[in-house]
């Protein structure tokens, strides 16, 4: 194991790296919860969902850990669970099994750019600003869907939305999330998960006393056999559909982004660089990346991607894949825990949608707002995407406003002939939207 690793040589050891993969699981767990919690809004059973992200956490952090030797956990994306459930599902009426298809196409085709190094000419083809402003729209998207849950915003037929009336649903989410924040803030182990555990209990009291229907929770038992229900339920065919392209392309872009960033971020931070100063093992990682999302669709879960949370077990010192390996281990007991995480209410979750929404947004720091060219196309992309509800008109809009105000700004050297043909996939989702 030592030698198998290369321990020695990244100057680590044993006890290291297993308290590095339990602080990694601690970070990330929290997705066993929050993933279920969105997708099951679509009419997928919660169990199911659960048991389908356990077993993509565990089959793709191992990979990542035994093939790519990279301290990295991969689970079902934040902002990708979003997509599937607000933009593919509810908002163009995708038929869920039909989403699943294109998840898994979408894999099919992660997989073949990263074989072949085609992603190589696609990164270079997108500019920096606009990575950033997608990655922080899906923050702010995941922020609005976080409030919706947690009863802070509703409906209003005069301003279109406003602030909920003070009640069980709000005093709750208010508190778990200045909870969870003071949690962060303090540097707890697990923040995240200790706040919905926390937000739950709150749920449970306040919920019977206050006799409100939407935040009562039902003990529903602790074990129970893992529900696969979901496993190989994808509708293959059907997500070939000219109508369904433009899932399948948004969730190959938004995965790219993830990955990439996460990769480059979490080797910068832990110094996991290669001769060359790329992120190590980036190959294998991105094709791990893209067998998880792979995964997905045919266990029955959103798309997979390495996350950004690896860097607290890097902090912990972990430098190896025997960190990964650890929290994919610690991942499956939850396979038989679905009673017990089931009684979880959505407004539980709901802080921590807001808060994971807020770590999104840092990469609008790296946006030069100076350059006004580069900024209003990315300011597009980022405030289309919330105020759209739709994850695939940020990224079309952002990348047309971009390539037209390039032009007409006289910076033709700006726009590659590979963002061309990006665009005019972008045109033809808008014609078959």
């Amino acid at each position: 194991m030592r030698s198998y690793f290369n321990l020695q040589q990244y100057k680590t050891n044993l006890q290291i790296e297993i308290l590095a993969g339990i602080a990694t699981f601690l970070a990330t767990a929290y997705i066993i919860v929050v993933n279920p919690s969105i997708l099951s809004k679509t009419g997928m059973p919660f169990t199911g969902v659960l048991t389908a992200t356990v077993l993509v956490c565990f089959i793709s952090s191992l990979m990542m850990g035994l093939y790519a030797k990279n301290p990295i956990v991969v689970a079902p994306g934040m902002g990708l669970n979003a997509f599937f459930t607000y933009t593919a599902v509810i908002g163009m009426g995708v038929p869920w099994q039909t989403a699943l298809g294109a998840v898994f196409w979408s894999g099919i085709l992660f997989l073949l750019l990263s074989v072949l190094n085609i992603r190589t000419y696609i990164v270079k083809a997108i500019p920096k600003p606009l990575r950033y402003a997608i990655a922080a729209g899906i923050g702010l998207f995941i922020t609005l869907i976080g409030m919706v849950n947690g009863g802070f915003i509703a409906k209003n037929d005069a301003t279109i939305i406003s602030h909920a009336p003070m009640g069980s649903t709000l005093i709750i989410f208010v508190i778990g999330v200045l909870l969870t924040a003071i949690l962060l803030v303090r540097k707890i182990k697990g923040a995240i998960v200790i706040g919905i555990i926390i937000t739950t209990i709150l749920a449970v009291g306040i919920g019977r006393w206050w006799n409100d229907g939407d935040t009562i929770v039902n003990f529903k038992g602790v074990f129970a056999a893992p529900d696969f229900s979901l496993f190989g339920e994808l509708d293959l065919w059907g997500s070939l559909r000219l109508s369904v392209l433009p899932v399948i392309f948004a969730f190959v872009f938004t995965d790219l982004f993830d990955s990439l960033s996460t990769l480059v971020g979490v080797a910068e931070a832990g110094n996991l660089l290669d001769e060359n100063g790329d992120p190590r093992n980036i190959k294998k990682a991105l094709i791990t990346d893209a067998m998880a999302t792979t995964i997905a669709g045919i266990a029955g879960s959103s798309p997979g991607t390495a996350y950004i949370e690896s860097a607290v077990g890097i902090e912990e010192g972990g430098r190896t894949g025997l960190t990964a390996v650890v929290a994919a281990l610690l991942f499956l007991p939850f396979l038989f825990l679905a009673p017990l995480l089931s009684m979880v209410p959505a407004i539980a979750t709901a802080p921590a949608l807001v808060l994971v929404g807020a770590f999104m947004l840092r990469p609008v720091t790296k946006i030069n707002w100076g350059m006004i060219d580069e900024a209003i196309p990315a300011f597009i992309a980022m405030v289309v995407i919330p105020f759209t509800y739709s994850i695939t008109q940020g990224i079309i809009w952002g990348f047309l406003g971009w390539t037209i105000i390039k032009l007409f700004a006289g910076k033709r050297r700006e726009v590659s002939l590979t963002l061309l043909v990006i665009d005019a996939f972008c045109l033809m989702a808008l014609i078959l939207g």
